[in-house]
């Protein structure tokens, strides 16, 4: 089943419905763009209150595939899937398997992998129904595995790149918010902490913010206090959209560098970012380790592609923080723009 959402700017393809094998429908498959190749992002599996949250959720995380892949110089468009997790009990991997018969429905024109609320073991399950799906246990010798590290390594050299830009220091005796404590949040955490910076971390979760406490003798505070914690750097790694009218007065950090993806709510909060002076480094320019090991996994490429890929992360970031202060423009809207000319001459290439 196809929906064309017109009403959604920026949207250039399809949303599939993914259903169980009864026909009842467990999520969407969102692809933004295949001008530069096949759809590639990974499932989220996530408690919406809405269908319609849901849907909305895919949309802009498929556009920020696109963007990040395009920059990122992959040969994959973009797209995202995202599933409803239940609130009951469910069967997981039956779950994932009707999710693996829709990737494989599409024939190619989306890769799925990890995202926030999946795992290793849920892209096994998708495995045994699609071979459109990367993230899996890595082989001796070859790219695959957990994408999550990879991610927390681009984010921590473009933290560390951006900081001498922005402030003029390394992360050595710097204070960095990290709000979420997941596999990335946590990777980026034990990063930093080596790195010499001190840590103020939340996280939903109590027991990863405890164990991070005691392995790294970071301070915990609220979930509610993390985005005005008192900071140089803010590192958002939970969910998108936490940078907003509502946060952005409060904020305290001078430089945002975060894993999360579509961390501003509308593109006019990178301008309120500007207008108080704060650096932002653009989400999908940072955090595009996750998906540069996947496209290594599924290409069949070395893990010497993926290392000078992420090398190049950080210097990619710094040419945009670069143009934007000599244009006076905020760094999400050179990012948006760079990335947008690339899809263009993909598509006109295609036609």
């Amino acid at each position: 089943m196809v929906h064309r959402p017109h009403e959604v700017t920026d949207f250039q393809e399809d949303i599939h419905v993914v259903s169980t094998a009864d026909g009842e429908p467990i999520g969407v498959i969102a692809i933004h763009s295949t001008a530069l190749g096949p759809a590639a992002g990974g499932c989220r599996f996530w408690h919406y209150e809405r269908r319609a949250d849901l849907t909305a959720d895919a949309i802009r995380l498929a556009r920020g595939m696109s963007y990040k892949n395009a920059l990122a110089d992959l040969p994959l468009g973009g797209g995202k899937a995202v599933l409803q997790r239940p609130a009951g009990s469910f069967d997981r991997a039956a779950m994932f398997r009707a999710f693996g018969n829709a990737v494989e429905s599409l024939g190619g024109a989306y890769i799925t992998a990890e995202d926030v609320g999946t795992s290793v073991e849920d892209m096994a399950a998708v495995r045994e129904r699609t071979r459109f799906v990367a993230g899996l246990r890595a082989q001796p010798g070859k790219s695959g595995g957990d994408p999550s590290p990879w991610t927390a390594r681009g984010v921590f050299e473009s933290m560390r790149a951006a900081s001498r830009f922005a402030l003029g220091s390394d992360l050595d005796g710097l204070t960095v918010a990290v709000q979420g404590t997941g596999s990335v949040g946590a990777a980026l955490c034990r990063m930093l902490r080596a790195a010499g910076a001190r840590l103020v971390i939340a996280d939903v979760d109590r027991r990863r913010v405890d164990a991070l406490v005691a392995e790294l003798g970071a301070r915990a505070v609220g979930i509610d206090d993390i985005l005005s914690a008192d900071a140089d750097i803010l590192a958002p790694c939970a969910l998108g959209g936490v940078l907003n009218g509502r946060t952005i007065p409060t904020l305290k950090a001078r430089l945002i560098c975060g894993a999360a993806n579509n961390q501003l709510e509308t593109e006019a909060d990178g301008e309120a970012l500007a207008a108080r002076g704060i650096v932002y480094a653009p989400d999908y320019v940072v955090n595009a380790g996750g998906i540069i090991n996947v496209s290594a996994e599924y290409l069949g490429e070395a893990p010497e592609a993926v290392e000078r890929r992420i090398a190049e992360i950080a210097p990619r970031l710094i040419a945009i923080l670069d143009s934007a202060a000599t244009e006076q423009v905020p760094a999400n809207t050179v990012a948006d723009t760079r990335a947008r000319r690339i899809i263009a001459r993909g598509r006109r290439a295609a036609a």
